[in-house]
This record gives C-alpha cells, sequence and structure tokens, in this order.
C-alpha cells in the first residue's frame, strides 16, 4: 500500500514551488534594489529606465582605479590592442565623426565606462604626431635635435597638457551644470577621449596640410597667403569645436550640449580681424614652433666690446 496521502495528486519529485523556483529566485536577485546589479538587457540599478540614463548590462562595476590599471596593463601588450578599430574611427573622425560616438555608448552598456579601455588609438595618434613632425621639420628646416625637440612638445605640451586643461574645465561643466540625472556623472577620460578624437583632424589639417603648403603658399606677405594660412586654422579650431560637441552630445545624461557650439562664433570674428589686420597665424605658429625646437637659434647675439 502506497503511504501517499488520497487526493493530493503529489507525484514524487523535486518541490517547484513559487517561494523555491528557479524563475522566481532569478526575479528576486535581480530585484531593482540599489545594489548596482542589473539582468542582462536591463538599465542599471543606478538608473531608472528612462533615455536619460545608459545602464551597464554586466554586473560588474569597475572603480576609476581599476579601469585606468586595465588600460595601463593593455598599453604594454599590443597584442592585446585592437589597432584596427582604432584607425577606423580616425578616419571616421575625418568624414563622419558622429559615427565615432555611438561606439562609446555601445561601451557603456557592456563595460561600464564612456572612456577607452583600449590604448591603440592613443599609440596611433602618438605615431601620427610623430610622423606629421617630419613635415614641420621640413618646412622649418630643423635638425636633429630640432626634430625630436619639437615632436616631445607636439606630444606632451599640444596634445596631453593642452588636453588635460580642456578635460578638465569641461568634465567640471558638464557634471556641475550640464547634467540631467544624479545619479550617473561623466567620466573625466571620456572627456580626455573627446579632446584626442577632436585633435586628430586638427593634427591633418595643421601639422601635414599647412607645413606642406607653407614654402609655397603660406610663407608670402600677399593677402591671399595670409587668407590660406588662417583658414586652415579657422577649419581646425571650428572641426574641434564640433567633435567636442558631439562627443558630449553623445552623452545622454547631459542636456544643453548646444553651448559647445558658441566658441565658434567668436573663432568666426577672430578670423575675420586677422585677416583685416593681416595677421598671418600660421607664419606666427611656425616661427614660435621654431624658437621652441631650436631656441639657441633666436637668442640674443651679445657682441663683445
Amino acid at each position: 500500500m502506497s503511504s501517499q496521502p488520497r487526493g493530493t495528486g503529489a507525484q514524487p519529485g523535486p518541490s517547484y514551488s513559487t517561494a523555491t523556483s528557479p524563475i522566481s529566485q532569478r526575479s528576486f536577485r535581480y530585484e531593482p534594489a540599489r545594489s548596482g546589479y542589473t539582468s542582462p538587457g536591463q538599465y542599471s540599478t543606478y538608473s531608472t529606465s528612462t533615455a536619460d540614463r545608459v545602464g551597464c548590462l554586466t554586473a560588474v562595476r569597475m572603480s576609476a582605479f581599476a579601469k585606468l590599471s586595465r588600460f595601463t596593463r593593455r598599453l604594454v601588450h599590443i597584442r592585446q590592442m585592437d589597432f584596427e578599430f582604432a584607425l577606423w574611427q580616425m578616419l571616421y573622425l575625418l568624414i563622419q565623426p558622429s559615427k565615432v560616438y555611438k561606439n562609446f555608448i555601445y561601451r557603456k552598456r557592456t563595460k561600464d565606462q564612456f572612456a577607452r579601455d583600449d590604448p591603440a588609438f592613443l599609440v596611433l595618434l602618438s605615431l601620427s604626431l610623430l610622423f606629421s613632425s617630419i613635415f614641420y621639420a621640413y618646412a622649418l628646416g630643423l635638425s636633429k635635435t630640432g626634430f625630436f625637440t619639437f615632436f616631445l612638445w607636439s606630444v606632451f605640451v599640444d596634445c596631453i597638457f593642452v588636453g588635460v586643461i580642456i578635460a578638465t574645465i569641461l568634465w567640471w561643466i558638464s557634471n556641475k551644470f550640464l547634467r540631467k540625472v544624479r545619479d550617473q556623472d561623466v567620466e573625466w577620460g571620456y572627456c580626455f577621449d573627446v579632446h584626442l578624437n577632436a585633435f586628430f583632424p586638427m593634427l591633418i589639417l595643421l601639422h601635414v596640410i599647412v607645413p606642406i603648403l607653407y614654402p609655397t603658399l603660406i610663407d608670402s606677405p600677399s593677402f591671399l597667403s595670409v587668407f590660406l594660412g588662417n583658414t586652415f586654422w579657422f577649419l581646425a579650431a571650428c572641426y574641434y569645436v564640433y567633435i567636442t560637441f558631439l562627443g558630449y552630445t553623445a552623452l545622454p545624461i547631459l542636456h544643453k550640449t548646444q553651448y559647445f557650439l558658441y566658441p565658434i562664433s567668436f573663432i568666426f570674428m577672430f578670423f575675420v580681424a586677422t585677416l583685416t589686420a593681416g595677421w598671418n597665424i600660421s607664419k606666427t605658429a611656425l616661427y614660435f614652433y621654431h624658437s621652441r625646437a631650436e631656441p639657441h637659434k633666436f637668442a640674443p647675439q651679445h657682441n663683445g666690446l
């Protein structure tokens, strides 16, 4: 005789009650408590399900130090760098920069950060500065020492030092005045990435095209030379501002990003003023770089009595 109670209809086997079923456990595990964990395909629990926020699809959140450590480790492992994708980004920064920033949103959803975690772009940008310095060395007639000095100035002053200042200012402005939400902020690393993105087209215009055209078309007192030389700087500055605008507009946690376009008005007024005054910015810039690369040639000469 079976000891099973009559009328229950119970069958031997594991129990799948509501309290212990895997489905209910999974639902409870990813209950939107303020734990920082999320289920795949959902918004981060640090951000509610609105278009103003971007959540991470993973349950692992990394500190800023951990992200920097990961970036540094990949910097010394060339095989871990995706140079093909970095080249793709450089190409589209010249022809369709808005397409580049779609990848930053994808990275936030998959790796919990907007900023690049692959140093391949930075490495290629440094190599671009190295090769573009050859054009300046040719236009200015620099020695080997002057070429090396100019390259170091371009990397550590023009690119990194100026970039750190601009990224810090825009990082503070974005988090202080432009955020729509308070549970997410703009990463400083992303602001520096935006600067690097905007710097690359400037590099092509000012470090490649200008020194190539300088000896024949720009180094002249004529108005056409002034107009041509200043136009390249005007275009480079406007393109820098535009790519910066695209970078911050791509962040759904920010609003009023049209403010980033306002400097173009002042740049245009400055451009017109330089044409009116006959000031060739390219000649001034090349003289400045020459004096930094080979300062001994510009030192005042003291004749002995």
